[in-house]
C-alpha cells in the first residue's frame, strides 16, 4: 500500500487570516474617518464661540451702558467674555476644556490701520478692537493610540462699537 502524503504548506483557513487582517485595517481607517469628522463638527462650534465672544465683547465696551441703559454685563471683562461663551451649551463640547482669551488693540490711527496691544488706559473703548482666540482639547479616540488630544483654535476680531 501507498501512503498518502499530506501536504504541509495547505492554504486551507489563509482566508481567514487575510479577512481578520484586512477587516483590522478597515475598521481602523473607518474609526479614523469617523474621528476626522467629529473633530471638524467641533471645529465648526469652536469657531462659533470665537465668533459669539468678539461679538460680545464688541457689543459691551466701556460706553455700553451709556448707550444701551438695559444692557446687561456692560464693560465686559475677559472673565466674564469666558464665561458667556462657557454658557452658550454647544452640544458635544465639554466646557471645562472651551478657553477663551481676549485681548484688546489700540489702533495706531494710520491708513491702512495698524493695531497695537493697549497696555494702558481704557482698552475695551470704542473704536478699539477685541480680539479673542478661543480653543478647545479635542479628545482623540483612535484604535492603538491613547490620550492623544488636538487643540483645535480660532481667532476673531471685531471693533468695539460701543
Amino acid at each position: 500500500m501507498i501512503a498518502k502524503l499530506r501536504c504541509v504548506g495547505g492554504d486551507q483557513g489563509s482566508s481567514v487570516v487575510e479577512t481578520s487582517l484586512a477587516s483590522l485595517v478597515f475598521l481602523a481607517m473607518l474609526i479614523g474617518a469617523y474621528q476626522a469628522m467629529l473633530g471638524l463638527y467641533t471645529f465648526h462650534f469652536v469657531s462659533d464661540a470665537a465668533r459669539e465672544a468678539s461679538r460680545y465683547a464688541a457689543v459691551r465696551g466701556s460706553t455700553s451702558c451709556t448707550n444701551t441703559p438695559n444692557l446687561t454685563n456692560c464693560d465686559a471683562t475677559s472673565s466674564q467674555i469666558q464665561t458667556y461663551v462657557q454658557g452658550l451649551g454647544y452640544p458635544g463640547i465639554q466646557k471645562s476644556k472651551l478657553t477663551v482669551t481676549t485681548t484688546w488693540l489700540k489702533s495706531g490711527g494710520s491708513t491702512p490701520a495698524t493695531w497695537s496691544s493697549c497696555t494702558s488706559g481704557t482698552c475695551n473703548a470704542p473704536g478699539n478692537m477685541a480680539k479673542v482666540v478661543a480653543t478647545y482639547a479635542f479628545p482623540l479616540k483612535v484604535p492603538f493610540a491613547r490620550g492623544l488630544t488636538i487643540n483645535l483654535s480660532s481667532t476673531s476680531e471685531m471693533v468695539i462699537s460701543q
